[in-house]
Formats: structure tokens, C-alpha cells, sequence
């Protein structure tokens, strides 16, 4: 249990309660403050408060934030598209829907619960025990290539390779609007958003280096199909980095903006290219997925519409 005291500036005076916490500890949302009040780990001059207190100057705040429950991933028996399988690693071509690791609000259905069926006990630990063998993800609605890692051998040496760049990640998307050039690059850093926790921004702030590669592939009246290869691996980068063009993905919810896709129920961007440096032989190994139906469909109906 972690204890954290807080004193109310003379400028904070009037503030409610549950917004200073959330201003004052960034690792925590908003809704997590307020059930960490209401669960009583929140006091305020030594008395339990409400989460709509207004504060005066002076207040002392004291806040104990719980060591976090970690639940245990279990097997399930879900089909999994392998591409590649070998004792070091798998290639697994992940099904657009499905979250990569359970987490909050997705605790079974996983991909991870798929691999402890599949695998057993022979995935790596390095990731601990709710993201064995993962070594790099994609989003839940991002179809395409994942490698998985069967031992913390291969999983280090892959994860290197990753860190140095030479690990080749190539995406197909389609964005909406025109992009003026028929190729470039977006070389922006991504940190957390500033007002929106669970979105993620362009931004100087606590942010790290972000780099991705785009080729124009066709163009389609009001959308372009478009390659990308990412140079590095950041939170939700090729949406965050073509929204920021103006681009944004199409169907996208979180960074498409009010007129986003619904009809496509998630963004159109799958993950089909990979090569990398097999951890064990050195052999460069490469693996390619086929566009999946709601892809190749949202591409059919913009045919008639090429430019």
C-alpha cells in the first residue's frame, strides 16, 4: 500500500477533491480517484470526505493508492491463424476484435489466453504472467502479423531488435482525404495526451522519439490506401501520427474525428508485413497477411471511386 500526502495550496482553495487528486497524480484517472474515495482511501484533514469536498487552503490531504491485484491469465481454446511456429517462437496473423492481453474490461477472449492454450507453459515469462511471450502488440481492432515468444532467450534478442530498429513492421491503411505526397515521413514524438488519459498525442511533453514511413498505394475520391512501415513502436503510432497530418484512419473512433466510419466498426489498418532476425539461427525470416474481408470489402466499394 502506497501512501501519498498532499497540502492545499493557497491557489487551490475551492478546488474539488477529486480533480486535484487526478491533477496531482497523473498516474491515476479520474474514475479511479473517485472509487478510491468512495472505498475510503482517501482522507482529508484525518476525516473520510466526499469526492464533490471542496478543499481550503491548508487542507491535508492523505491518499493510499492499493498494490495492485494481478489476476492470473488462464488457457483458453480459442483458434489461432499461425503463420509460423517453431520451439523459439510463433507468427500469428491476430483476427481484428481480439485484445492482445487481458487487462481491465477484457479479462478473458484474449489473444494471451489463446497462447497459454496452445503453448502451455512454454511461452516467456518476461512480460509477467498476464503478457507471456509478448513481445510487441497491436490494438484490438488492428488486424494483422504478431511474434510470440516460447523462452526469455528469444524474447530478449527479439526485443533488441525492436530497440535498434532493424525489426521490419509494414501496415496497409486507409486514410481519409488526400495526401498531397505520393510518400513521406512523419517524424513527431508521441506522449500521453494532456487532457485525455486514454488518448494519445503529438506532443513534447514526456513523450519519446516516433517515426513512421508512409507510400501511397491507390487514391480514391475523399480516402487513400496507403503503406506504412514504422521505424519505432510507440502507443497507437500510425493513428496518432496520420491524424495529426489530417489524415486520420478510416473508422477510426478514437483520433477520426465526429465524421469517423461507423460502418467499419474500428480503424482499416492491418498489420501485414514482418521480418526480422530469427533469436536462435540469425536466419532473416518473413511473413506476409492477406488484406482480411472488411478491408478488401471497404476497398471494393471504393473502386468506382478511383482516382
Amino acid at each position: 500500500m502506497e501512501h501519498k500526502r498532499f497540502l492545499v495550496e493557497r491557489d487551490q482553495a475551492g478546488m474539488r477533491l477529486d480533480k486535484l487528486l487526478t491533477e496531482a497524480e497523473p498516474s491515476l484517472t479520474r474514475s479511479s480517484v473517485v472509487r478510491l474515495i468512495e472505498d475510503g482511501h482517501v482522507t482529508v484533514n484525518e476525516a473520510v470526505p466526499g469526492k464533490n469536498s471542496r478543499l481550503k487552503a491548508g487542507d491535508c490531504i492523505v491518499l493510499e493508492i492499493p498494490d495492485p491485484v494481478v489476476p492470473e491469465a488462464k488457457p483458453e481454446n480459442i483458434p489461432l491463424d499461425i503463420v509460423y511456429e517453431d520451439d523459439d517462437l510463433l507468427v500469428v496473423n491476430k483476427p481484428r476484435g481480439m485484445v492482445v492481453h487481458p487487462a481491465a474490461g477484457n479479462p478473458e477472449g484474449t489473444l494471451v489466453n489463446a497462447l497459454l492454450y496452445h503453448c502451455g507453459t512454454s511461452l516467456s515469462g518476461i512480460n509477467g504472467v498476464l503478457r507471456p511471450g509478448i513481445v510487441h502488440r497491436i490494438d484490438k481492432d488492428t488486424s494483422g502479423l504478431l511474434i510470440v515468444a516460447k523462452n526469455d532467450f528469444s524474447h530478449k534478442l527479439l526485443a533488441e531488435q525492436i530497440k535498434v530498429h532493424s525489426f521490419t513492421r509494414k501496415y496497409q491503411a486507409v486514410v481519409c482525404g488526400n495526401l498531397k505526397q505520393d510518400e513521406g515521413t512523419v517524424n513527431a514524438p508521441i506522449g500521453r495526451h494532456p487532457t485525455d488519459r486514454k488518448k494519445m498525442a503529438v506532443t513534447l511533453k514526456n513523450s519519446r522519439e516516433a517515426i513512421t514511413h508512409y507510400r501511397v498505394l491507390a487514391r480514391y475520391q475523399g480516402y487513400t490506401h496507403v503503406e506504412l512501415t514504422l521505424e519505432t513502436g510507440r502507443t497507437h503510432q500510425i493513428r496518432v501520427h496520420m491524424a495529426s497530418l489530417g489524415h486520420p484512419v478510416a473508422g477510426d473512433p478514437v483520433y477520426g474525428g465526429k465524421n469517423y466510419l461507423t460502418s467499419l466498426q474500428g480503424q482499416c489498418l492491418h498489420a501485414y508485413y514482418i521480418a526480422f532476425e530469427h533469436p536462435r539461427t540469425g536466419q532473416t525470416l518473413c511473413f506476409s497477411a492477406p488484406l482480411p474481408p472488411y478491408f478488401t470489402d471497404f476497398l471494393h466499394k471504393l473502386a468506382p471511386f478511383a482516382l
